[in-house]
């Protein structure tokens, strides 16, 4: 089960760390840091057990609240040796909470406060973390100032860069041949000019991200697992291609991505750079609609479909609800956020809609209730939407204007109160006269994900 496999790559990466931690060429010489930074930083790379009791001395006498993610990291990354424990206790000393060596309870006390953090942090976390990856120090050195997000909440998710390997234009083959997939199977379904693709859950789990072209356009599709969250992206902005792929890291339990160019850190959710040197120079990639339903059920619809192949290049049990078997079968998290909404199970899922005119209005509703209400309208600012929800739960979105809807046969025809007969295709609703309502792009996400990044998410219930 992928998630056992994690944690087994996890600690494993964790062992390594500490055997690369402790050598003293492990930081760079050519930046400078604070002695501050240096009291955490000499503390993991010294052998000598008196060096370490200094240390640990001298951190405790000149204790400060920006010490206490320097502190959690440290006690995270060396949890199998004395330093871990005793770093748990001087925390507990310090800031009067005792949670041993829970980290994801240090974590939660942390983020739920105001960041503060030594205007040289984004050294120590390079020089931390490049040990289980050389890549991992571009993500943060010098680029503090630029982080648009928490640079204390981002959180290494076990991985190196491309631990979960993307596929990168994957072979494809008619729905016809398809015979390794049973109609109740998930896909993730898209349209782009024309051209219809389908994306199993039972091999994008293990990869979480797709780069293709699609109908003559450059696509990332991103699948965070942990948080639910199926998107896709125009990868062209302003011309260029961004080349993506996973960062190894997580942004409250949502996976970040980079690019290739310039490792920079990209949102998952908003497909913008919140780390890094494309920060601040107005790009963001074109959200594209997906829609999460049955084989069965896409096929009907579009015959003409292609579907991934099983052969990825990779070595994987693709078998049905595998990957992250244990994960989707319980409510538990395997990373922590900064607090979970009781208003729904954690992993209950949602349809997230956040319109770019109105970014702060963001709206969720809950799939269970929109399953009973195939057809749900509602607004959002001066946008008047309506969500038509087909027998296999899959949510379709359009922008309704001045419309008022009645019915919804669940397949391909919708009616107005008018009367009037609309065709509901992928990117479209058009009735008779030839009136055309778009697709708005919306997509499926797990509720506690969701309202960690926007915690002011209105909700349907």
């Amino acid at each position: 089960m992928l998630q056992a496999i994690k944690k087994t790559v996890l600690f494993s990466l964790l062992g390594i760390s500490i055997g690369l931690l402790n050598s003293p060429k492990m930081f760079s010489q050519e930046v400078s840091a604070s002695s501050e930074i240096h009291y955490f930083l000499d503390l993991v790379t010294t052998s000598s057990r008196s060096e370490q009791e200094k240390l640990l001395t001298t951190i405790e006498k000149n204790w400060k609240p920006e010490f206490t993610i320097m502190a959690i990291e440290v006690m995270y990354f060396g949890y199998t040796s004395d330093i871990g424990v005793k770093m748990a206790l001087v925390l507990q000393k310090k800031t009067g909470q005792n949670f041993g060596l829970d980290f994801n309870k240090w974590y939660e006390y942390l983020w739920n406060q105001e960041q503060k953090i030594l205007p040289d942090y984004a050294y120590f976390k390079s020089q931390l973390h490049k040990s289980l990856d050389a890549k991992f120090e571009t993500y943060f050195q010098g680029r503090q100032p630029s982080s648009l997000i928490r640079m204390d909440e981002i959180r290494w998710g076990g991985v190196q860069q491309d631990g979960i390997p993307p596929l990168r234009d994957p072979a494809m083959i008619p729905a016809s041949s398809a015979s390794y997939l049973e109609d109740d199977h998930i896909v993730f379904g898209i349209v782009v000019n024309g051209d219809a693709r389908a994306y199993p859950k039972r091999i994008l789990a293990w990869h979480e991200m797709f780069v293709d072209e699609v109908g003559g356009i450059p696509v990332t599709g991103v699948y965070c697992t942990l948080c639910g969250t199926v998107i896709l992206y125009k990868s062209e902005v302003n011309g260029i291609v961004h080349e993506m792929g996973t960062s190894g890291f997580l942004y409250r339990s949502n996976k970040l991505m980079y690019d290739q160019a310039t490792q920079s850190l990209w949102s998952t959710l908003e497909g913008k750079p919140v780390v890094g040197p494309l920060v601040g120079k107005g790009i963001q990639m074109d959200y594209l609609s997906v829609v999460t339903t049955t084989w069965g059920e896409w096929k009907e619809r579009h015959p003409e479909t292609e579907v991934l192949s099983l052969s990825t290049g990779h070595r994987r049990d693709y078998g049905e609800g595998v990957a992250y078997q244990a994960y989707f079968a319980n409510d538990d998290l395997m990373f922590n956020v900064p607090s979970v909404n009781g208003k729904l199970k954690n992993k209950q899922s949602i349809l997230a809609i956040r319109l770019p005119e109105y970014p702060e209005q963001p709206l969720a509703i809950s799939v269970k209730y929109l399953k009973k209400n195939p057809v749900y309208q509602s607004t959002i600012g001066d946008t008047r939407f309506v969500v038509f929800t087909d027998k296999t739960g899959a949510n379709r979105v359009y922008n309704a204007r001045n419309l008022n809807f009645k019915k919804y046969d669940q397949k391909s025809t919708a009616t107005d109160a008018r009367g009037d007969v609309w065709t509901v295709y992928e990117d479209r609703i058009e009735n008779s006269s030839g009136e055309v309502r778009p697709r708005i792009h919306t997509f499926n996400a797990f509720w506690f994900g969701w309202q960690a990044a926007y915690p002011d998410t209105k909700l349907v219930k």
